[in-house]
């Protein structure tokens, strides 16, 4: 069976780093994903957010050089977690666990930020390949 997702977002806020019991790195981030369609003559816009998960060299990568506002090529794939809330109610959440996640572009920084370098070369390898341009092909 396929299980494959390739989405481009929005970082919604900064990444949060939490670890496993064997001392792996996990980074979660929500990204949002706009979908502009028409209906008659207006033009219609619909968000949907999803949660992300990156674990291991990808988490380590991601976790202090993405931020809110950075726009996202992930390509991963979705789970389903489950779980019975303090009412002993059945919950679940489908959310996606990447398996790469390129930056497209980051967001206007009015002010510089001099502790804090985020230059794209800095990246390990295959956190981030290039800036994305309308004539680079993602597959699809």
């Amino acid at each position: 069976m396929l299980n494959k997702v390739i989405i481009i977002g929005r970082l919604v806020r900064d990444p949060t780093t939490r670890y496993t019991s064997s001392g792996n790195r996990v980074v979660e981030f929500p990204i949002v994903y706009n979908r502009r369609y028409m209906v008659d003559d207006t033009w219609k816009e619909e968000s949907h957010f999803f949660d992300v998960k990156a674990y291991g060299k990808l988490a380590e990568g991601l976790a202090d050089r993405v931020l809110k506002g950075y726009m996202v090529v992930i390509e991963g794939r979705l789970t389903q977690e489950r779980w019975m809330d303090k009412e002993g109610k059945s919950q679940s959440k489908v959310r996606i666990v990447a398996d790469s996640v390129k930056i497209i572009n980051k967001p206007k920084i009015e002010e510089p930020i001099d502790d804090l370098q985020l230059r794209e070369e800095d990246i390990p390898e295959e956190t981030v390949e290039k800036p994305f341009s309308p004539e680079d092909d993602l597959g699809f």
